[in-house]
């Protein structure tokens, strides 16, 4: 079996808003095909222009090869080896950021086309197989409003809505402040531990609930005081509250104050979340299957993860492909206690909601291992085209790529 072709889909949501703090409105979406007919397909969450080209550019010298290039005429089998051989053929331009975020797309492909060639979902084949018989998801929840009143009202009815839905858990993001205030909105810390205290009032006690506050403090010091009055919360963690690179920040918080501390969305390869887990010391580790690199290196992560006895919740806010791909990395992963899950009834984006079909359920609470072979799920073909649609109208407004 030979790879063929490589398709790139750049998808955006017809009702997207700039303003909005939400990667959920686009999508690249990438189809490896073969001349044996079976085909794969993987996301990344990057700006899918950007990871488009990191895929499509020619290599000009031997420390700059071009991702698609290097696939062309490959065995797509050989999943690991030509991981190493897209970050070794890269490396000048690549090594981490957006080359290695469009690597994830291509690995997650070539996971879901190896499953689909050899019959078994991708858990089976990834790194020793299942080693619990479901997966855990939280709700994550992030209304799509730019007045922080309307906020408060709405992640409280939303928080009660995952709660009636059968969730065990969920996320609220708490961001009026900072640089990724979502939406325009403006609220202090008062405020923000106000919502917190609200939101955990409505679901009760015996509710997991954890708290996104989306890089939203300078510096630890100020973290610090606006965080201590959530200790009475009984939060399972706190998400990404200083800037990625801030690893003695995040050490800081680590040791002054007793709510676990959850970073790692952004990162890309096992190099990056060495630094974050053994200078950073945070509590939970939280790598993005198509950011890391894909399931390969994701699954290096979470072993490194798991040898020093940390907790693992991958992060995901894209469609239903992402979620197939959490779920399956979380079945072989051991301390991953739960994976995150956009619900159709509790996101705006149609994206989101209609890319695929097939998509991995909850029942009472949890995600049955998945059976079909590879990912598992298929693409929506006319939301597909839809979605492509809209993304070709904003690229020839701007006279860009």
């Amino acid at each position: 079996m030979k790879i063929t072709q490589i398709d790139c889909h750049v998808l955006l949501d017809p009702g997207y808003d700039v303003g909005s703090t939400s990667s959920s409105q686009d999508d690249i979406v990438v189809e490896i095909h073969t001349d044996e007919g079976v085909t794969g397909i993987g996301e990344t969450d990057v700006n899918p222009w950007i990871a488009r080209s990191c895929i499509n550019a020619p290599g000009t010298h031997t420390m700059g090869l071009g991702l698609a290039e290097m696939l062309i005429g490959q065995d797509p089998l050989q999943v690991e080896a030509l991981w190493e051989k897209l970050y070794v053929g890269s490396a000048m331009n690549g090594r981490r950021g957006a080359v290695i975020h469009a690597i994830g797309a291509l690995d997650m492909a070539l996971h879901d086309l190896r499953g689909k060639a050899l019959g078994k979902p991708c858990h089976e084949l990834l790194g020793g197989g299942a080693v619990k018989k479901s997966i855990t998801p939280y709700a994550s929840l992030q209304p799509e409003v730019s007045s922080f009143a309307v906020y408060r009202r709405s992640i409280i009815e939303w928080a009660q809505r995952a709660k009636a839905l059968g969730f065990r858990a969920a996320k609220i993001e708490v961001t009026p402040c900072g640089p990724y205030a979502h939406k325009g909105l403006k609220g202090s810390h008062e405020d923000m531990t106000e919502v917190i205290g609200e939101v955990r009032n409505a679901v009760g006690r015996d509710f997991t609930l954890m708290v996104d506050v989306q890089y939203a403090f300078p510096n630890a010091d100020v973290c610090l005081r606006a965080i201590r009055p959530w200790v009475e919360f009984n939060l399972f963690f706190i998400e990404t509250p200083l800037p990625s690179d801030d690893l003695e920040g995040y050490a800081h918080l680590a040791k002054e104050q007793p709510i676990p501390i959850a970073a790692g969305e952004w990162l890309a390869t096992r190099y990056e979340f060495l630094d974050l887990m053994d200078r950073g010391k945070i509590s939970v580790v939280q790598p993005d299957v198509g950011r890391v690199g894909g399931f390969t290196e994701a699954k290096r992560v979470c072993n490194l993860a798991e040898q020093r006895k940390l907790t693992i919740v991958p992060h995901l806010w894209k469609s239903g492909i992402s979620i197939a791909a959490a779920a399956h990395l979380a079945a072989t992963t051991a301390r991953c206690a739960f994976i995150e899950f956009l619900p159709d009834e509790l996101c705006e984006s149609s994206l989101r909601r209609e890319l695929v079909s097939n998509e991995l359920q909850m029942v009472n609470g949890e995600i049955a291992l998945p059976k079909r072979p590879g990912l598992g799920v298929d693409l929506n073909r006319e939301a597909l085209a839809r979605f492509k649609r809209e993304a070709e109208v904003v690229t020839s407004t701007l006279s860009i790529c």
